[in-house]
């Protein structure tokens, strides 16, 4: 799978109203519950491939919700229809945001942890594609609101993201600026961010200056883990700390 070629569509060819999200897969929590993540699966995935590794983690007291992103024209293949969270056609600093498939996928999020019990912590995580909404919807939070305006009103409390990339990266620092308190939010948001350095498909280098642009931006509580020749795809080294990372920035307890 490559990203090269063509640049990203504005998603202005297909209609939100016709796009509808695939199905949803939960894993229960088997301790008591302290924490909902909502996982993100990257390009031409679905959800139900993610909850069965997320089903062997050690972390009895979270609930994973697994979504599967609407099938949609994608530009980086040539238009051909798959499951995305928006659309994209080049994953670099230049290219065109989306801007209306991340709002309507960061709303999809903000929409399954709204139903959660009040004292359990909200949590988004993904990979790649998935890993960039949830970048996205980390700067929502800091934002209270989306890139359209309307408000965001979930309280994030972590947010993960591998093999991934910084959506609207441009921008963020202008934006975080104007508004009143985003810097605040953004500093007390802890972000864990892993990448390989043989990823062929969301090449080292744009996970690393995404990374770099979200801690400048004001995202302070950020974590960037380097995995020496890993492609794109996951470990169980990398899957240990991400983890050893929740369970301590989330303060869970045990079974």
């Amino acid at each position: 799978m490559s990203f090269s070629g063509s640049t990203a569509g504005s998603g202005s060819g297909t209609t939100r109203t016709s796009l509808e999200f695939g199905r949803t897969h939960v894993v229960r929590p088997k301790g008591k519950h302290e924490a909902t993540i909502v996982w993100l699966h990257g390009l031409g995935d679905k959800g139900s491939s993610w909850s069965q590794l997320l089903e062997s983690f050690p972390l009895p007291n979270v609930k994973w919700i697994c979504p599967t992103a609407p099938t949609r024209p994608v530009a980086a293949f040539g238009g051909f229809p798959c499951t995305a969270w928006f659309d994209v056609g080049d994953i670099s600093e230049d290219a065109p945001d989306d801007l209306e498939g991340l709002d309507f996928s960061a709303a999809h999020v903000a929409n399954l942890l709204s139903t959660e019990p009040a004292d359990v912590k909200l949590c988004v995580g993904g990979f790649s594609m998935g890993a960039a909404t949830a970048l996205y919807s980390a700067t929502c939070h800091a934002f209270s609101q989306y890139g359209n305006g309307s408000p965001y009103r979930v309280n994030l409390c972590a947010v993960v993201g591998l093999s991934g990339w910084l959506p609207c990266s441009r921008t963020l620092r202008r934006r975080m600026q104007g508004v009143n308190d985003a810097v605040r939010r953004a500093a007390s948001l802890p972000i864990l961010l892993c990448h390989g350095t043989g990823d062929d498909v969301v090449a080292y280098q744009h996970g690393e200056k995404s990374a770099r642009i979200l801690s400048s931006s004001g995202f302070q509580n950020l974590t960037f883990r380097t995995y020496e020749g890993l492609g794109h795809y996951t470990i169980p080294e990398e899957t240990d700390e991400i983890c050893r990372w929740l369970s301590a920035n989330l303060c869970l307890g045990g079974t």
